[in-house]
C-alpha cells in the first residue's frame, strides 16, 4: 500500500471516528439532560436534523484542517484547534435547530459541545498514546534497550525534543530527566518527567538514573555559559550533544537531527569573534579576486566570504584538484551568479603563474598557498624553500607586473624567531612582501595568525582518529601550549586587515589566551565518553624538531599599532639591506633546485633570528623556554 493510499485511509478512519462523536454527543446531550429516557418530542426533533447537523459538523472540521494534522505529533495547538472547532459547530448547530423549529433545551448545546471536545480530542490523543506505547513495545520485540537521556534545558527546546522522543517510532531513547537553573521550575514536570534540579545536580542526576547521553537543549545560551556546563557534562563519561544555535528555535523547527557532537573548543568559553563585513568588504565587491592555495583550509572559507559579497570574479588557484572541486561545486551551489574560475596550477611554475595574471589581471590577490607541516618539512627543507619563498615571489612579482592592487600574504605566528623551516621560509615570504612594497604600486600587506581549529592536519581531527582507534593519544609535551581561532573567525580577520591595508604592514590577529594542547586532548577524550589514562592512554612523545613549547606572534624588533579592530595589530617594519637580500634569494634558488644538504646554512644568513643546530644541519627541539604568563586550561 503507497503512502498515499495510507494517508487516505487514515483521513477517511478519522471522519468515520468523528461522525460517530458527533451522534453520541448529539444524542448524548438530551440523555444527560434528561438523566436518563429522554423525552420523545426533543428526540423527535433531532432525528429531523441530525442528518444535515452531522454534515455541516464534519464540513466545518474540513475547514479547520483536523484531517490534515499528523497526529502523532498532537499536543496544545491540535487541542486548541478542536475547541474552536467544536464551539464553531455548537453555535452554528444551535442556529440550524432554532431556525429549523427543532430547538433543544439551552443546556444541551453546552452538553454537546463539551461531549465534541471530549470524543474527537479524545480519539486524537488516544491514537498518539498508541504510537508511544508501540514504540516501547517495538523496541522490546527487537531487543533495542532505550538508551536513558538526560535534557539540560527545561524550556521550549526541551519540551519539543522531549516529544519528539516520545513519538517517534525510530528513535530508541527516553527522557528520565530534565535539568535547568531557574529554581521555580524544580520538582515539577514536563510531560511526566521530573525537573531533577539545577546544573549542579548534572552528575547526580546521571548516576540516579544510569544515564548514557546528555542532550543540551539552550540554544540562545552564552558560549561562556554553554562551556560551563559541558565541563561540568565531560565529567560523566556519557555522550554529549548540543544544539548549534538559536536558528532552530526561532524557526520552531527543533529535532534530534539538529544536535551535534561537542566540539573541544566549545570548552573554551570564548564567544565567537564578530567582524561586519557589510561594512569593509566594499573592496572586494565588483573586483577581480584571485586566491592561491584556494582549496585549503583556509583559502576555501576565503573563497566562501569573498563570494558572498558580489566580486566581479573570483579565481581559485590550487594545486590540489581534489579540493579545488569541492569548494568549486559549493560556491556554484550557492552563488550560481558568480563568475567563478578554477584553475590547477602550482605557484612554484612561474610562466603559468605569469599567464593566469596575464589572463585575468586582478585586483586582489590573496596568497594561502604553502607548505605548512612543520615535522614534514623539517624532513624536506628544500621543498619548503621552493614552494613558500620562491612560490610566493612568483606571485608577487606577477602582481606587481599586472599592477595588481592589493596583495595580502597569509603567514604564521611560526615565522617569529622561527626554530623550524617552514616558519623561516614564512619569515623569508613577509621580507619580499615588504621589500616589494617599497618599489611597486602595489600594496602588500602580510596576515599572522596562530592555529586554526579544524584546519587541515591541526591537532583535533589527530586526536580524534587516535580515539577511534583506541588511543594512545599522543602529545608531544605536557606543557606545551597553542593560540587557537575558527576558520572564519582567522578569515574575517584577514578580510578585514586587507580592508586597513595601505602596504608594507604586518597585520598581527590577536588569538586570544593560549590553550594547554594535553588539556585540549583529556577534554575530548572524555566527550567521547572515556575516561583519560584508564579507557584511552596520553603518551607524550617528546617535542619534535622544530617544534617550541609556545609560539610567539611578535618580534622584539617589531613595536604594535593599533587599528580600529581591537584583534587586529600592526607589526611595524624591520629594515633589511634590500640589495643584499635580493643577490641572497637568487643563491637560495640555486641551491634549493640543486637539493644541497645544508639549505638551512643560507636561510640562517637571511633570518637571523632563525635557530638551528648547524653541526647536525637539524633545527633543536627547544626544550627551555619562557611561556606566556596565562592559559586557558580547557
Amino acid at each position: 500500500m503507497g503512502e498515499k493510499t495510507k494517508l487516505n485511509a487514515r483521513r477517511f478512519l478519522l471522519v468515520g471516528l468523528d461522525i460517530i462523536s458527533i451522534l453520541i454527543a448529539a444524542y448524548g446531550s438530551l440523555f444527560l439532560r434528561f438523566n436518563g429516557p429522554i423525552d420523545p418530542m426533543f428526540l423527535s426533533r433531532l432525528n429531523n436534523i441530525i442528518i444535515l447537523l452531522v454534515l455541516i459538523d464534519i464540513s466545518i472540521f474540513v475547514c479547520f484542517r483536523l484531517y490534515h494534522s499528523l497526529w502523532q505529533f498532537a499536543s496544545i495547538t491540535e487541542l486548541k484547534n478542536i475547541i474552536i472547532a467544536a464551539f464553531t459547530n455548537c453555535i452554528i448547530n444551535t442556529v440550524v435547530c432554532e431556525l429549523t423549529g427543532n430547538g433543544q433545551p439551552k443546556s444541551c448545546y453546552i452538553i454537546f459541545f463539551l461531549m465534541l471536545v471530549l470524543m474527537v480530542g479524545g480519539t486524537r490523543f488516544l491514537y498518539r498514546f498508541i504510537r508511544m506505547y508501540k514504540q516501547h513495545v517495538i523496541a522490546e520485540k527487537e531487543r533495542r534497550p532505550l538508551e536513558k537521556v538526560l535534557i539540560v534545558g527545561a524550556g521550549v527546546a526541551g519540551e519539543k525534543v522531549l516529544r519528539e522522543i516520545n513519538n517517534s517510532n525510530h528513535i530508541y531513547k527516553e527522557v528520565v530527566c530534565f535539568i535547568d537553573d531557574e529554581p521555580s521550575k524544580w520538582k515539577r514536570q514536563i510531560h511526566g518527567v521530573d525537573i531533577y534540579g539545577g546544573r549542579n545536580k548534572i552528575i547526580e542526576a546521571v548516576e540516579k538514573y544510569g544515564v548514557s547521553e546528555i542532550l543540551v537543549a539552550m540554544p540562545s545560551i552564552s558560549k561562556k555559559e554553554l562551556a560551563n556546563i559541558l565541563n561540568i557534562c565531560k565529567e560523566t563519561r556519557c555522550q554529549i550533544k548540543r544544539l548549534p544555535g538559536i536558528y532552530q528555535f526561532i524557526n520552531d523547527d527543533i529535532h534530534i537531527s539538529d544536535f551535534k557532537d561537542v566540539e573541544v573548543q566549545d570548552l573554551l568559553g570564548r564567544e565567537p569573534i564578530k567582524v561586519n563585513l557589510d561594512d569593509i568588504m566594499g573592496y572586494v565587491t565588483g573586483k577581480v579576486v584571485m586566491v592561491t592555495g584556494g582549496g585549503g583550509s583556509i583559502g576555501s572559507e576565503l573563497c566562501r566570504q569573498i563570494a558572498a559579497n558580489k566580486p566581479e570574479t573570483l579565481i581559485i588557484v590550487d594545486i590540489y584538484e581534489n579540493n579545488a572541486y569541492d569548494i568549486q561545486l559549493e560556491l556554484r551551489r550557492k552563488y550560481p551568479d558568480l563568475h567563478l574560475e578554477t584553475m590547477i596550477a602550482s605557484v612554484r611554475n612561474s610562466v603559468k603563474v605569469d599567464k593566469l595574471f596575464e589572463t585575468y589581471h586582478p585586483d586582489i590577490v590573496y596568497h594561502a598557498a604553502a607548505h605548512k607541516h612543520v615535522p614534514l618539512m623539517e624532513d624536506s627543507p628544500n621543498e619548503a624553500v621552493k614552494n613558500n619563498v620562491f612560490g610566493t615571489l612568483n606571485v608577487v612579482k606577477a602582481a606587481d607586473k599586472y599592477k595588481t592592487k592589493r596583495f595580502i600574504l597569509i603567514s604564521t605566528d611560526k615565522a617569529v624567531n622561527p626554530t623550524n623551516i617552514m616558519g623561516a621560509t614564512k619569515r623569508l615570504c613577509e621580507m619580499i612582501v615588504q621589500t616589494y612594497n617599497k618599489k611597486s604600486k602595489t600594496e602588500y600587506v602580510a596576515v599572522r595568525f596562530g592555529n586554526v581549529l579544524g584546519s587541515n592536519g591541526s591537532v583535533i581531527p589527530l586526536f580524534k582518529k587516535q580515539i577511534k582507534e583506541g588511543g594512545p593519544v599522543t602529545v608531544t609535551h605536557p606543557d606545551i601550549i597553542r593560540y587557537f581561532m575558527t576558520i572564519p573567525e582567522a578569515v574575517s580577520l584577514v578580510l578585514q586587515a586587507g580592508a586597513y591595508a595601505k602596504g608594507g604592514e604586518i597585520f598581527v590577529l590577536d588569538m586570544g589566551e593560549p590553550v594547554k594542547i594535553a588539556d585540549m586532548a583529556r577534554n575530548l577524550i572524555k566527550l567521547s565518553g572515556y575516561e583519560p589514562d584508564v579507557d584511552i592512554d596520553i603518551v607524550y612523545t617528546g617535542l619534535r624538531p622544530g617544534e617550541k613549547l609556545y609560539e610567539e606572534l611578535l618580534m622584539e624588533e617589531e613595536g604594535l599599532q593599533d587599528t580600529p579592530n581591537h584583534m587586529i595589530h600592526i607589526g611595524k617594519p624591520i629594515e633589511l639591506d634590500e640589495e643584499s637580500f635580493f643577490e641572497d634569494l637568487k643563491e637560495l634558488k640555486e641551491e634549493a633546485y640543486e637539493e644541497v644538504d645544508d639549505i638551512r646554512i643560507l636561510v640562517k644568513k637571511m633570518v637571523p633570528t632563525y635557530h638551528y643546530n648547524v653541526k647536525t644541519n637539524k633545527t633543536p627541539i627547544v626544550k627551555e623556554v619562557e611561556r606566556p604568563k596565562e592559559t586557558v586550561e580547557v
